[in-house]
């Protein structure tokens, strides 16, 4: 039995029912939201916690396989059925999270009603987690699943985004709305503050992906790394197909939103599909139809989904969208990357990764057939590169991952007389 899991049984044994909590966790339906702090919901159902998840419906058996009960609600955010819905500016990507949180008040506070937990945890995005802690006078805790605020972070980032929403009608009425809605719950902290400054925050990522790392408050906010666990039983697994073994592996994968990209893959495919020591997995989502990709050779398989993380261990390089999952996923492996960003943080963690010296990072419009290839065989080339790759993956699993989460949420419940 490993050292980690003889400490949890450890730990769980010397609990009484008394010990035992109502802990109620709100998140969002994306999968980079709900996934990262899984395996944590897990371990705190397995340490005798009664956990209940607010969760809209698409992920509400995901939730429920964890041992949690979900509480399911109405969101009003747009899907990853339809990336485009978030339009393109600044304003776009916040009035949505104010219109989802003062309309799903009234539903949650109506579910909880008579079940008050005695700690609340929640997805950065939860403003209505925050609001509902603060009126039942129970201690909240962010799950954070990628950046977090630095000492500095509203006059090197917020400042430029708050003079864009003060320049527009629109955006002087959301932090007007914003404001009103805050006031009428009770919280004195302004909109920038409260959605940026947690009071307490674990952080579900390595340190070594985290801007200004050493300007982070470390009272507030403890990174605990990825929080990775089996998930054969939901995911399934991946296995070598015949004629493939002992070949290279390559996963390619641009996460689950922003996927129509037909041009790209047929690039990859380009790019390995001739290689005959390599064996290419190709994960295309749900937006591109496999007919687009033309003819594909025997060395590459190709898929709308993949359990990315059991492919990862067996993978030797990994050309990915740079998300936060996906991020510390490859760095969790010690797999090389080659980081092509579509989206929001993506672009942030791409340059974070290359400065690592684990990945390159290759813009969208740079990534055909032959800078893919010459960015992938350069990285496997460099030894350095795989010198590194074992130097972070060896310190991320030092951080604790699940087990340090769980310690943590178990230490801020409120302790019982």
């Amino acid at each position: 039995m490993k050292l980690h899991e003889t400490y949890r049984l450890s730990r769980v044994a010397d609990m009484t029912s008394a010990d035992t909590a109502h802990i109620a966790m709100f998140s969002i339906a994306a999968p980079g939201h709900v996934n990262p702090s899984i395996e944590v919901i897990r371990e705190l159902v397995a340490r005798g916690h009664r956990v209940s998840y607010a969760i809209p419906a698409a992920f509400a058996d995901t939730v429920a396989e964890t041992g949690a009960t979900p509480v399911v609600w109405t969101s009003v955010l747009p899907t990853e059925d339809g990336p485009d819905a978030w339009g393109t500016e600044l304003i776009d990507h916040l009035e949505p999270f104010l219109d989802d949180a003062v309309q799903s008040l009234p539903q949650l506070a109506a579910a909880f009603e008579d079940d008050v937990p005695d700690l609340v945890i929640h997805d950065i995005t939860s403003y209505t987690a925050r609001v509902l802690a603060h009126r039942w006078g129970v201690p909240a805790i962010s799950l954070s699943p990628n950046l977090v605020a630095w000492e500095g972070y509203e006059e090197e980032v917020g400042a430029p985004m708050t003079a864009e929403l003060r320049a527009s009608e629109r955006g002087r009425a959301y932090r007007a709305r914003f404001r009103a809605w805050l006031d009428e719950n009770g919280i004195e902290q302004d909109a920038d503050a409260f959605t940026a400054r947690p009071r307490r925050s674990i952080v579900l990522i390595p340190r070594v992906l985290q801007p200004h790392a050493d300007r982070v408050d470390p009272a507030v906010h403890t990174f605990v790394g990825a929080c990775q666990g089996d998930r054969s039983a939901t995911q399934g697994t991946w296995e070598r197909p015949a004629g493939a073994e002992g070949k290279k592996v390559l996963l390619v994968s641009l996460g689950s939103t922003f996927t129509h990209q037909p041009a790209f893959y047929r690039a990859c495919v380009e790019a390995f599909g001739d290689l005959p020591d390599w064996h290419v997995v190709l994960q295309i989502g749900k937006f591109t139809d496999e007919a687009e990709l033309g003819e594909v050779p025997a060395n590459v398989e190709v898929h709308r989904w993949v359990p990315q993380l059991d492919v990862l261990r067996q993978a030797d390089a990994f050309v990915t969208h740079a998300g936060a999952g996906g991020s510390q996923e490859g760095l969790a492996t010690g797999t090389p990357m080659v980081a092509v960003p579509q989206a929001v943080d993506q672009f942030g963690n791409a340059d974070m990764l290359a400065s690592l010296g684990v990945a390159r990072h290759v813009p969208m419009e740079e990534a055909d057939a032959a800078t893919l290839r010459e960015a992938v065989l350069g990285l496997l080339a460099d030894p350095r590169v795989a010198a590194r790759a074992e130097e972070i993956r060896a310190q991320m699993a030092a951080e604790g991952g699940t087990r340090q989460a769980a310690d943590l949420i178990e230490d801020a419940l409120p302790r019982r007389k």
